[in-house]
């Protein structure tokens, strides 16, 4: 029987979704598996925001660099980490079933919501998109920036110190959903609300272009996934934003069959949003993501861009 190695970080998340893929591969593949556990830059730098030191490609840089150098054979990403362009000579396979990819509001006082959340609330998370787009809904909160793994941030609602206490904090249902902590989610934000970030609840597997694992791995995506997800990368692409840029893109098949695409571009404050919308056939995926991004662009998306460039330079 032939082994296959998985690369993937070493969070428990990351391990969690490693082994998922694993279960699938030995049982839909009929090969055994290897996990490749692997430290990145963005694991090991904590102390400050993803977009000062280079972005969410932080988490996908060294696993790349084991796919390359031939010490892994594919590699398990979640989605919204993975940067428009990705590494020479690597391919993104598959795309298996999306799970829910609204954010997630975690609260200190159990039961409440976005609108429930007092005045000068400390509310914590990581993301400049979910910072810009709260600053939009609420910008009455005080937002708090938040940095590590899934089990961290949620220990920010109840640390020793009460006056570093958070009232809630905002991250991905997909991730607690998959570590088994449904039950601490106190509001699956809806989309219409909070627009998901790119990829949000995707896997992405990444394989080497020239390479026979290529076809056997791309056994495993979903159809209607690989539709949505193709749709979301070619509206990134097309914008070039990474995480330090405060985008959202969700691609969704309705019930009619078409696809339908959301996608905006905010300011840092929040006081800026360029929206779009279209639909489309499923066929065309890639290119409706990108003329959703051009119609951001026209709505003022790119003056948002332009101005976030600025700061970026300014701050750099």
């Amino acid at each position: 029987m032939s082994r296959i190695r998985i690369a993937t970080r070493g969070s428990a998340l990351a391990l969690v979704q490693a082994r998922q893929i694993a279960a699938r591969i030995e049982a839909e593949l009929a090969c055994q598996t290897e996990l490749v556990i692997l430290r990145t830059t963005g694991d090991r730098i904590q102390d400050r925001s993803l977009a000062k030191i280079g972005g969410k490609g932080l988490f996908v840089k060294e696993i790349e660099e084991a796919l390359l150098d031939g010490r892994a054979d594919v590699a398990v990403h979640s989605a919204k980490d993975v940067p428009a362009r990705i590494a020479g000579g690597c391919v993104l396979a598959a795309y298996p079933e999306r799970v829910d990819p609204r954010d997630a509001l975690a609260c200190r006082e159990r039961g409440m919501g976005l609108a429930d959340l007092s005045p000068g609330a400390r509310v914590g998370t990581g993301s400049t998109r979910r910072m810009a787009l709260l600053r939009s809904l609420r910008p009455d909160l005080d937002l708090v920036p938040l940095r590590g793994n899934v089990p961290t941030r949620l220990g920010r609602l109840d640390p020793g110190d009460a006056n570093e206490a958070l009232d809630a904090v905002v991250l991905a249902c997909a991730g607690l959903d998959r570590l088994g902590l449904s039950d601490r989610i106190d509001e699956r934000i809806p989309t219409q609300t909070m627009l998901p970030a790119v990829g949000q609840g995707l896997l992405a597997l990444e394989t080497r272009d020239e390479d026979a694992w290529r076809e056997r791995i791309g056994r495993l995506e979903d159809p209607a996934t690989g539709i949505v997800a193709r749709a979301e990368r070619a509206f990134q692409s097309t914008l070039g934003g990474d995480c330090s840029v405060p985008l959202a893109g969700h691609a969704e098949i309705e019930g009619d069959g078409r696809l339908r695409f959301r996608g905006l571009v905010a300011s840092l404050d929040g006081k800026t949003l360029a929206r779009a919308e279209a639909q489309g056939p499923v066929s065309e995926a890639g290119p409706l993501g990108a003329r959703v991004a051009e119609a951001v662009l026209e709505a003022g998306g790119r003056e948002i861009l332009a101005c976030l460039a600025e700061t970026s330079d300014v701050d750099g």
